[in-house]
C-alpha cells in the first residue's frame, strides 16, 4: 500500500483511527515491545542531532500516529557529540554518527538499545550488522557501523566485536557520498576523486569544511592521484596528516578552492550558481539542486564511495514514560513510512523491507534497484527530481553501498588532525 493510500485511509474517521490505535497497541503488548505511549499523557520527546535530519514531515506523522510530540534539538555534528559527552540528560533521544560514538559510549552516557523490544531489529540491514551488501564485504576503513553497533551489555561502556543483544545506535539514514558535478558545464566524463584538484577546475572546485570528514575527501584524491597509499583513511598517522594537508594547502595556495564549505545550502548555492563546477557533495544537496532545473550529478567514481552512517541513541539516564515513548519512535521509524520517506530524498532506510512496502513499485526501482524510471520522480514535497527515462546516479543499492571504499572517522590523531587543518583553512 502507497504512503499516500495509507494517509488517506487513516484521515477517513476518527473512529478508524480509535480502532487502528488500539490495534496497534495490542500488537505492541503482544510482541513484548515496548508499551504504547498513550497520547493523554503528553509525552514530549528531546530529539538532539543536526537540522540535516531533523525534518517537521516525520515528526507531525509521528505525533498524528501516536501522540507523542518530537521536539527537535538542532545543533551541528560537533556539539550533538559535546552534549552526549558533557550534558546527557538535555536530551531524550540522539541522532547521531556512528564515528562519534568512539568518544560517547566510553563515557557510559548511553544506554544499550535492547533489539528485543525492537520490533524490526532482525531485518535491520546487514551492511552495518556484518559489514556486507549483497552477501560481499564492503570496505571498511574508518569508522565501520559493525566494528561500533554492538555493546557488551546495556550499561557496557566497550564495543562487542560479535553480536549481542544491545546496540549502541539503531540506524536511521546513511548513504555513500562521492562529488558532485555540473556535467553541462564540465562537458567531458569524470571518473576519479583527482579530479577535485585537477587544474582544468581552478578557482571553480569546492571542499567541505568539516575536518573529520573533510580530510577523508582529501585522502580520496591524494590516493586517487598516486601520492600516498593510506593503510587506513580514517585513521591516519601523523605523517599521513601532514602529506595530506599539504596536499591541499598547495591547491588552495594556487587557486583551487572557490569555497571550502560547511554548510549544506551554501553547497547548493555554490553549485545552482555554476560558480563551482566540482565539489565534495551530500546526495540530498544534489537533489536541491536538480529541484531547480539544473543539471547536477552525484558522480560514481573508480576509486568508491565515503560512507556515513547515522542512528538512534538513548541516554543512560532515560527511564518511565520517556523510555517508552523513545523506544515507541525508534520502532515507528524503522516500520516503513519514515524508510520511503528518507529514500525518497536519496538517503537510505535502515529497513529495506518496511520501506518498500511504503513506496509505489516505481519509486523503488528507480531509487533502489536503479532502473530507469516509467514516470517522473518526485520528492517527498512533490518537486520532480528526475523526469520519465531517467536513472539514479550510481545506480541500484547493491552496486552503491556496495562501493564503499571507507567510512567516516574520528582518528587516534583527531586533536593533531583538526589543528593541521586549521592551518589549511587559514593558508
Amino acid at each position: 500500500m502507497s504512503a499516500s493510500n495509507e494517509d488517506n485511509r487513516n484521515s477517513s474517521s476518527s473512529s478508524l483511527k480509535r480502532r487502528t490505535l488500539l490495534q496497534g497497541t495490542a500488537g505492541i503488548l503482544a510482541t513484548g515491545i515496548a508499551p504504547f505511549v498513550h497520547a493523554q499523557e503528553k509525552v514530549v520527546l528531546r530529539y538532539l542531532g543536526t537540522a540535516v535530519n531533523q525534518d517537521k514531515a516525520i515528526a507531525e506523522k509521528f505525533k498524528a500516529d501516536t501522540g507523542i510530540e518530537i521536539q527537535y534539538v538542532a545543533v551541528t555534528t560537533d556539539d550533538v557529540t559535546k552534549r552526549a559527552v558533557t550534558a546527557p540528560n538535555s536530551f531524550d533521544l540522539i541522532d547521531t554518527e556512528y564515528f562519534s560514538l568512539k568518544k560517547i559510549v566510553p563515557t557510559g552516557n548511553l544506554k544499550g538499545i535492547d533489539t528485543k523490544k525492537i520490533k524490526n531489529a532482525d531485518k535491520i540491514t546487514p551492511l552495518f550488522t556484518k559489514g556486507e551488501v549483497g552477501g560481499k564485504a564492503v570496505g571498511d576503513q574508518g569508522t565501520a557501523p559493525k566494528k561500533v553497533i554492538f555493546l557488551e551489555g546495556e550499561k557496557s561502556k566497550k564495543f562487542s566485536a560479535t553480536p549481542t543483544q544491545f546496540m549502541s545506535l539503531i540506524p536511521t539514514v546513511y548513504n555513500a557520498d562521492t562529488l558532485g558535478i555540473r556535467p553541462d558545464l564540465i562537458k567531458r566524463p569524470i571518473e576519479s576523486w583527482a579530479e577535485l584538484l585537477n587544474p582544468e577546475f581552478k578557482g571553480k572546485a569546492a571542499i567541505l569544511n568539516i575536518p573529520s570528514i573533510g580530510i577523508m575527501d582529501a585522502a580520496m584524491v591524494v590516493e586517487a592521484k598516486g601520492i600516498h597509499k593510506y593503510k587506513d583513511k580514517g585513521n591516519m598517522t601523523k605523517a599521513e596528516i601532514d602529506l595530506t594537508i599539504k596536499t591541499l594547502i598547495e591547491a588552495k595556495k594556487a587557486g583551487q578552492f572557490r569555497a571550502l564549505w560547511k554548510d549544506f545550502n551554501e553547497s547548493v548555492n555554490l553549485m545552482a550558481s555554476g560558480e563551482v563546477v566540482i565539489q565534495s557533495m551530500w546526495s540530498p544537496a544534489v537533489t536541491a539542486v536538480r529541484t531547480k532545473g539544473i543539471d547536477c550529478v552525484f558522480q560514481p567514481l573508480k576509486e568508491g564511495y565515503r560512507a556515513w552512517a547515522a542512528g538512534f541513541g538513548l541516554p543512560a539516564t532515560l527511564s518511565g514514560k520517556k523510555l517508552d515513548g523513545a523506544y515507541e519512535f525508534i520502532n515507528w521509524f524503522l516500520d516503513g513510512w519514515a524508510g520511503a520517506y528518507l529514500n525518497r530524498q536519496g538517503y537510505y532506510s535502515a529497513v529495506l523491507e518496511t520501506a518498500k512496502a511504503k513506496m509505489e513499485p516505481y519509486e523503488w526501482a528507480y531509487w533502489m534497484e536503479g532502473k530507469e524510471a516509467t514516470q517522473d520522480i518526485k520528492s517527498p514535497n512533490g518537486d520532480v527530481l528526475a523526469k520519465k527515462g531517467a536513472k539514479r546516479d550510481g545506480g541500484s543499492y547493491e552496486q552503491r553501498m556496495g562501493g564503499i571504499a571507507c567510512w567516516n572517522a574520528v582518528m587516534d590523531e583527531n586533536e593533531y588532525m583538526v589543528r593541521k587543518w586549521n592551518e589549511f583553512v587559514a593558508a
